[in-house]
């Protein structure tokens, strides 16, 4: 895969399909660009072109010393798609990418016809602050994978584990073989833990999206909510599922976001 020299570190990324416009997916903590899988041939399919790029700290891209912020992953972000010459595109984030395409709208909204934030939020809260604190003190004694074995817990539906074992199964596995070392994991943790954006995301004036899962108890729905109220002029959308709804319902999650791309494109 291609691989772009930017604020220095090399970072990992690929350009899937020759559609006329441009999505740009930007990841969730310790997630990889192959998280994407069950959106990019949607958006393709839809006659769109997409660029997913690895965070610094996972993946295929380097992981320089941390901690990151949302703002450090946003300017990455800018590097990388300045260096391919993409302009005008829509960027969606999910989780922590949410925070981090939140960033890159206030920072750079003249390159963006749309962007949409997914479970997540403006800042966290106490409630989140203390999980992201746990999952900060569980990862260096227990590992980075024990970790993602509890997030897999607050990712999904009830439904999804009682009916759905086979995939349960193969999220789990991933989570438990996941390549990624201590110092780049609570570098990224950073990121969700110190992200806000409540007293500057209403400036913003791009056409805007927040969408969530109908069940999300890791990112409250209510407080993807609250990101929205913040939004002048922001849609506001909700499809089945909890965290991972991109995973456990991508279907209605991909429908709702090419139904609010469409509308910008």
């Amino acid at each position: 895969m291609p691989t772009a020299n930017v604020n220095g570190v090399t970072l990992n990324y690929e350009v899937t399909g020759e559609g006329p416009e441009t999505i740009v997916l930007i990841n969730g903590l310790a997630d990889d660009i192959e998280s994407w899988g069950f959106q990019v041939p949607d958006f393709v399919d839809a006659g769109y072109r997409v660029l997913t790029i690895d965070n610094r700290g996972i993946g295929k891209s380097e992981a320089p010393a941390g901690p990151y912020t949302s703002r450090m992953l946003a300017d990455d972000a800018k590097a990388v798609v300045d260096q391919l010459g993409i302009t005008g595109f829509h960027l969606m984030g999910v989780s922590m990418g949410g925070m981090i395409s939140q960033e890159y709208a206030l920072a750079y909204p003249d390159d963006l016809k749309s962007a949409t934030f997914a479970c997540t939020y403006a800042a966290p809260g106490p409630f989140c602050s203390r999980m992201f604190a746990m999952w900060g003190d569980m990862a260096p004694q227990l590992g980075v994978p024990f970790v993602m074995r509890d997030v897999t817990l607050w990712a999904f539906t009830v439904p999804f584990f009682t009916e759905r074992e086979d995939e349960l199964k193969e999220f789990e596995e991933g989570m438990a073989a996941l390549p990624m070392s201590v110092d780049a994991y609570l570098s990224q943790l950073n990121v969700i833990q110190t992200h806000d954006t409540r007293d500057r995301i209403g400036a913003l004036s791009v056409p805007c999206l927040v969408l969530a899962g109908e069940e999300d108890i890791l990112i409250p729905t209510r407080l993807s909510k609250q990101l929205h109220d913040l939004i002048p002029g922001a849609q506001w959308r909700t499809v089945p599922g909890g965290h991972a709804c991109l995973w456990e319902t991508p279907g209605p999650f991909n429908q709702a976001y090419l139904n609010f791309v469409r509308s910008h494109s």
